[in-house]
């Protein structure tokens, strides 16, 4: 038999997974990062930590592909991160729309504005690959957890 103690103790245990859909426009991207910070501070990496500043880059990333590329319009995009401590493991994992379009690496040649995101994705994901679901596909990244909980050292305020 279930008690109210035994149904309070279940709602106001936290979680380590969030899947938030968001618009895909900038406002939604932006808003993907935003949350992945609040979800890993939640989580016991702080705002200022090392997985959260990698995880914020990837999430704008892969957020930013979303919005520009996997768009579809009236479609949403779908943010997951779950964190795996037995895996010493951050999954990120951003869903469009858009499964007839592959990923593509573009040169990002200097004078480029763009191009470079998979790359920068590539270098600071412990793995990443791409994963086809029934409608658009979902871009996976997996971060190491046992490098976020060293303190991030202070970056120098305006007056040093």
């Amino acid at each position: 038999m279930t008690t109210l103690g035994d149904v309070n103790v279940e709602i106001s245990t936290p979680t380590t997974e969030l899947v938030q859909r968001l618009s895909s426009t900038p406002r939604g991207a932006r808003l993907a990062r935003q949350l992945t910070s609040t979800a890993l501070a939640t989580w016991g990496y702080p705002h200022d930590s090392d997985l959260s500043h990698t995880a914020q880059l990837i999430v704008a990333e892969l957020a930013a592909n979303a919005v520009t590329h996997g768009r579809v319009p009236g479609r949403d995009f779908e943010l997951r991160l779950a964190l795996l401590p037995a895996k010493d493991t951050l999954r990120i994992e951003v869903s469009d729309a858009r499964g007839d379009r592959a990923l593509r690496f573009l040169d990002g040649r200097l004078e480029d504005e763009n191009g470079r995101g998979l790359v920068i994705v590539q270098v600071l994901a412990t793995l990443w690959g791409v994963s086809e679901r029934d409608v658009g596909k979902t871009v996976w990244v997996e971060l190491a957890l046992s490098a976020g909980r060293r303190p991030c050292p202070r970056r120098p305020g305006p007056t040093g």
